[in-house]
């Protein structure tokens, strides 16, 4: 099947690193991808050496399937008497593993670049716990932080849901509750390679069956998260925002994905649909990025340029609506 190539800088650093076969995912293979996810021990402390200070919050949901949610909240180690701005991140790994520090590099950044706040989810995870058990979490956690934005040092009014591969696709899920819940009137939302539409229809979820995150790998995710919901027609569209009629309403949006990977077509159809219900969304494609080529692939060209394009978008959001 023809397809566009990979970008040859990344194609020659993806050669080098090694991946455990995840187009099942096993309960073997799932337990194997959480401890190569888990954050490593000195992440915090990492993340003071560059001047960034890290806070467990711990929440607690009201209502029959009351539980503790967890956050990370990460600041600047500067005083700042003004409010800031805040990311609210959302982690990405299949919905299956990864935690509340993993893949915080982006936003960690933002913190240091924009002078914001960042706090984290840690959401639970399939298969213990499927649909909607994840998302209720990240909702949770986005209206705590909304409540209580003032006493956080936070502003109300700027604060973004972002998140990456599965975390994108649940940032959209949590953007879609804050509007239809009559939540948190967020100020943007940031998808970098959006885990989007349980389907797995488009030409570029069959163009990729071998790469990081496989064809296969992808249908076995959702099918854990869904459990009996997948295949149905019935399934919500807070489940699978790519099956969203109505985006109308919903804050500025970035969106991202690489040429060579699944997500590809449902991320290219997801902000058409915005646009076409009168959301303004800035859409990148990159060519011949695989699926999370910023986070495999760190110091290639294509990734420096794509961090560097969305941070820029980051920046631009919090400036203006701090006007």
């Amino acid at each position: 099947m023809a397809r566009p190539s990979m970008d040859p800088e990344l194609a020659m650093l993806l050669h080098g690193i090694s991946f455990p076969n995840i187009s099942q995912l096993t309960p073997d293979t799932i337990q194997t991808m959480r401890r190569a996810t888990a954050s490593p021990p000195d992440t915090v402390e990492k993340l003071a050496v560059r001047g960034i200070t890290h806070e467990t919050l711990r929440i607690s949901t009201a209502g029959g399937n009351s539980h503790e949610t967890i956050l990370s909240l990460l600041r600047p180690s500067t005083t700042n008497s003004q409010s800031r701005p805040c990311i609210y991140w959302i982690h990405g790994g299949g919905l299956h593993w990864g935690d509340k520090l993993h893949t915080i590099e982006f936003p960690a950044s933002v913190v240091l670049e924009c002078d914001a706040v960042c706090v984290s989810v840690e959401y639970r995870l399939a298969p213990e716990h499927p649909y909607p058990a994840a998302l209720e979490d990240c909702y949770a956690g986005i209206k705590w932080i909304n409540e209580h934005a003032q006493d956080l040092g936070i502003d109300a009014n700027r604060i973004m849901v972002a998140g990456v591969s599965a975390g994108g696709g649940l940032a959209a899920a949590t953007a879609l509750l804050c509007r239809d819940r009559r939540g948190p009137r967020l100020c943007a939302q940031c998808l970098s390679c959006p885990m989007l539409d349980d389907r797995n229809l488009t030409r570029s979820s069959h163009q990729y069956v071998e790469e990081v995150w496989p064809r296969e790998a992808n249908i076995s995710a959702w099918k854990s998260y869904l459990g009996a919901r997948f295949s149905n027609s019935e399934v919500s569209i807070y489940a699978a925002p790519g099956r969203a009629d109505n985006l109308s309403d919903l804050p500025t949006t970035y969106l991202d994905a690489g040429s060579a990977e699944v997500f590809r077509d449902d991320v290219v159809a997801y902000a058409s649909k915005l646009w076409a219900d009168g959301v303004q969304a800035e859409l990148h494609v990159w060519p011949g990025g695989f699926h999370g080529f910023e986070i495999f692939a760190p110091t290639a060209e294509i990734s420096m340029t794509s961090m560097k394009v969305k941070m820029d978008w980051v920046k631009k959001i919090f400036s203006d609506k701090e006007k």
